[in-house]
């Protein structure tokens, strides 16, 4: 058995003698076949004063000359050495006279694209240095390729320092075009943040923004803060931002918003009456939502609601001065010393017969009224102008008739059609507060 093995193998070696270097070629797989633009991978076998020699997994090797890896020096590369792995692009297809051409340069830049799509596909920033100046905005140098930053996408960098100048122009201004040439020379070489905002390959289009890239990093800011807060803490911060609906406070890198029903226990018709940009507070964080990068802000709660210390600071009988807020076709609310606002009915405005309560009072007026019973836990409270100069409407028993009887205590009047409407939904809940959030 041993012996027929070997005549088998003899014969077999035999066979392959006989094959031409043609036939053995030809007998071989085909190898796929490369184009310029493709991107190839390969091994550097030897290196010589022309460039690096690298096997591609072609027929022959291919060449990366030197002027087609400057790129290296320039991003602080190390020269690849016999046996490293490259990426590269092929420049030039072999021909009889040349190998293959390939480039480091190119497959940097190719990478760069690459990675800038995705770095625009996942909302992140990267770092470019900018290259040069234009009216519409920076040229940047960004991952091997060359991007732009449009004007309206600025903010750490000038944007009059992309300004051209004619000096034929009769406004033309040699000591503002010199100081414009100085803030590009300052500039020039500078590494900014950008996220990029549009990648188009085919077209070598790269769009990136500066304002961007600032909000992202607000984002992560935020965050990183809103992670460390919890409801119930105090907090200093500063007014940013004023609008209809509140005030936007910075609490060092994120900023939450103090609605303008947070902003004060009294009535606020304007966050500007309350708040102005600039201006130090201490706020409480009311809610967090990490989620949705949200903070929501007080700052009334760092003090006492009125009503819960009203009882405290008046009682029954009580001469106050007060400030007519709202008139109704019922009575007058007004707000006692700036505090908290009660009813002065139709009935107690006057001891003289009148049909409507501005006959006497007028929104604003600053008037002295009498407290003739406060329920704190209803919040609301009785008040009287009729009643001020005479000391039997501050009898105890009086008190205590009106606050048990509820027709007594709604109408305050014999007139059944003025009972009716004070009992309405309207009256009772701007009775019980004028300010939105306890209503």
């Amino acid at each position: 058995m041993q012996e027929i093995n070997n005549i088998e193998n003899n014969d077999t070696d035999d066979s392959l003698d006989h094959l031409s270097m043609e036939e053995l070629l030809d007998s071989v797989e085909s190898l796929k076949s490369i184009h310029r633009g493709d991107i190839v991978e390969g091994v550097v076998v030897s290196t010589d004063s022309d460039g690096l020699i690298v096997n591609i997994g072609q027929k022959s090797e291919a060449l990366v000359p030197i002027n087609e890896m400057r790129t290296l020096e320039q991003n602080n590369m190390d020269t690849p050495k016999v046996g490293d792995s490259i990426t590269a692009v092929v420049v030039k297809n072999e021909s009889p006279k040349s190998p293959t051409i390939i480039s480091i340069d190119k497959s940097l830049g190719e990478r760069g694209w690459q990675d800038l799509q995705e770095k625009m596909d996942q909302n992140l920033s990267v770092d470019g240095t900018i290259t040069g100046f234009n009216k519409g905005g920076l040229v940047i140098e960004v991952l091997g390729i060359q991007g732009f930053v449009p004007v309206s996408q600025l903010v750490t960098v000038p944007r009059d320092i992309c300004k051209s100048f004619d000096n034929q122009d009769d406004s033309f201004d040699q000591a503002y075009a010199d100081e414009i040439d100085k803030k590009k020379k300052e500039f020039l070489g500078k590494t900014i943040t950008l996220k990029p905002i549009e990648v188009t390959r085919p077209k070598n289009r790269a769009i990136l923004s500066e304002r961007e890239a600032a909000k992202i990093e607000r984002e992560k800011q935020k965050s990183e803060i809103i992670s460390q807060l919890s409801v119930g803490e105090v907090k200093q911060g500063y007014i940013i931002g004023i609008s209809s609906f509140g005030a936007f406070v910075d609490l060092g890198g994120a900023d939450g918003l103090v609605h303008i029903s947070e902003l004060s226990w009294n009535t606020v018709k304007h966050p500007e009456d309350v708040v102005k940009i600039g201006q130090q507070v201490d706020v409480y964080i009311l809610n967090v939502d990490e989620e949705n990068n949200k903070i929501a802000l007080s700052i009334k709660r760092l003090t006492p609601e009125p009503w819960e210390t009203v009882s405290q600071n008046y009682t029954s009988g009580d001469i106050v001065q007060a400030t007519i807020t709202k008139i109704t076709n019922f009575g007058a609310f007004a707000k006692i010393e700036d505090t908290v606002e009660g009813l002065i009915h139709i009935s107690e405005l006057t001891n003289e017969q009148i049909s409507h309560p501005n006959e006497v009072v007028e929104e604003g007026q600053v008037i002295n009224v009498k407290i003739l019973r406060i329920e704190a836990d209803r919040k609301r409270i009785g008040l009287s102008v009729s009643k001020v100069d005479d000391p039997e409407s501050s009898d105890e028993s009086t008190e205590t008739t009106e606050s048990s009887d509820e027709s007594t205590e709604t109408t305050e009047s014999s007139d059944e059609s003025t009972e009716t409407t004070e009992s309405s939904d309207e009256p009772t809940e701007t009775a019980e507060s004028s300010d939105k959030s306890t209503e």
